[in-house]
């Protein structure tokens, strides 16, 4: 396949390297420092140039090309991209925007602006940070089957009392599959006398209450957050805001700025809206925010995010969550005591990756930074699963692999050796990133 990336920043540099292996790839940008960079260090073709320019698409390819994705800065550029490409061409489109604005234009007309698929930065983050809210001890969370269906990835600390239990004694819930142990550099496919040791990310596939479950169990005294707190009222923390309250919690927001203020309270119902500057200690602790069970820090820039959680974890707040705008600063944020770091661009590249991969399933998760995948599909008739028992299945299947949940008609069927798969049913399948494309072609 050939796609054309436009805008060769973190998100765009992202996907080059992630396609680059099985595709052939180009990539624009106006920076010449970024294309030189990029020549060297990836397997691709870099110009330079102005990707809204039917020329320098020309230049590219786009007469060939089947994918387009515009992933710039500027939201407007991306979608003008997306327009120039469907003249020069016939490529699938995608568009990334920070503004949900464009999304809900888009959603309303998927014929809109000429782009085929949309991603919104901000709208992914705050679904991400709602995500691991919901499980306070969740590092990554995702949704599978319309809702019926949850992955999770779960650190275990060493003063868990799952810790140093096998999966078999772990296992104490009717409709959850652990499908993934990482330790390390190792991703463990495990089995019932697999132990799960102290720091390991343990993977695991099931109903929303199961998974909720063992979030529990791995942390007892970790329960759903009552009390929430949002540092920053910009637009991720305010889409973080109303999706909370969609789920049924009343946080709170503090905004430095009155007339932003203003309108978060009109927008937000359910939100108790502070007028203050975040780093403002005496504030914190007159509004008790070291109370809070959940500090989430989405302000202007990731030294003001880091300065907020760290000050709120001082005061004793439970959990914090950091937005990151640099993709780099993530794992130093959570050395330094965040407790987990949320890049938007990291998750919009990954966004676009998994969907470049997983246009033919329902829903494509990457695990650890590429290193698994978690695929919905929907069984056909030549599906290597249908009308066999997973049983029978298996021999056929790669290493690395484990079914961790199906669906038939919107019901939750826990997968088990003599569970026979029916076609129509979604199949929801835990795939080492190895094993990805030999199983895609067999799913």
């Amino acid at each position: 396949m050939r796609v054309i990336i436009v805008g060769a920043g973190e998100v765009g540099s992202a996907i080059a390297e992630s396609l680059s292996g099985a595709h052939d790839v180009v990539v624009i940008d106006v920076d010449a420092d970024r294309v030189e960079t990029l020549t060297y260090e990836l397997d691709v073709l870099a110009l330079q140039g102005d990707g809204c320019s039917l020329d320098v698409l020309q230049e590219a390819g786009i007469e060939e090309a089947d994918m387009l994705i515009a992933s710039t800065d500027d939201d407007q550029t991306n979608i003008v991209t997306c327009g120039t490409a469907a003249v020069g061409g016939d490529p699938f489109t995608i568009a990334r925007v920070k503004s949900p604005q464009y999304l809900h234009t888009w959603e309303r007309d998927n014929r809109a602006f000429g782009v085929d698929f949309m991603v919104c930065t901000d709208l992914l983050a705050a679904r991400t940070i709602v995500g691991v809210i919901g499980l306070p001890t969740a590092q990554d969370v995702d949704m599978f089957a319309d809702g019926a269906v949850q992955m999770a990835e779960f650190e275990i600390p060493a003063e868990s009392p799952v810790a140093g239990q096998t999966v078999q004694e772990a296992d104490r819930f009717d409709s959850l599959t652990f499908v993934g142990i990482i330790r390390e550099d190792d991703i463990i496919v495990p089995s019932g006398g697999t132990t799960i040791e102290a720091g390991d990310d343990v993977v695991v596939i099931g109903s929303p209450e199961s998974t909720r479950a063992f979030s529990s169990a791995i942390a007892p005294q970790e329960n759903r957050p009552s009390d929430i707190v949002i540092v920053g009222g910009g637009e991720v923390g305010y889409q973080t805001a109303r999706l909370l309250e969609e789920r049924g919690f009343s946080p709170r927001l503090v905004e430095h700025d009155p007339g932003r203020a203003r309108w978060l309270a009109e927008q937000l119902p359910k939100t108790t809206v502070l007028e203050s500057d975040a780093t403002d200690r005496s504030f914190l602790e007159r509004e008790n925010v070291g109370r809070a069970d959940a500090v989430i820090a989405a302000l202007e820039n990731d030294q003001q995010n880091l300065l907020a959680t760290l000050l709120a974890k001082r005061l004793g707040a439970g959990r914090a969550v950091a937005i990151v705008d640099t993709v780099e600063f993530a794992e130093l944020f959570e050395a330094v005591g965040v407790d987990v770091a949320v890049s938007p661009r990291e998750a919009t590249a990954e966004e676009i990756t998994r969907f470049t991969r997983g246009r033919h399933a329902e829903n494509v998760s990457i695990v650890d930074g590429d290193r698994a995948e978690v695929l919905e599909v929907e069984i056909e008739a030549e599906s290597v699963f249908a009308d066999r028992t997973i049983r029978e299945a298996a021999s056929d299947l790669p290493d690395g692999v484990v079914v961790g949940a199906i669906t038939r008609n919107g019901e939750f069927v826990v997968p088990r050796g003599d569970t026979v798969v029916e076609v129509g049913d979604h199949v929801v399948v835990f795939v080492e990133t190895d094993s990805l494309e030999q199983m895609t072609q067999l799913l």
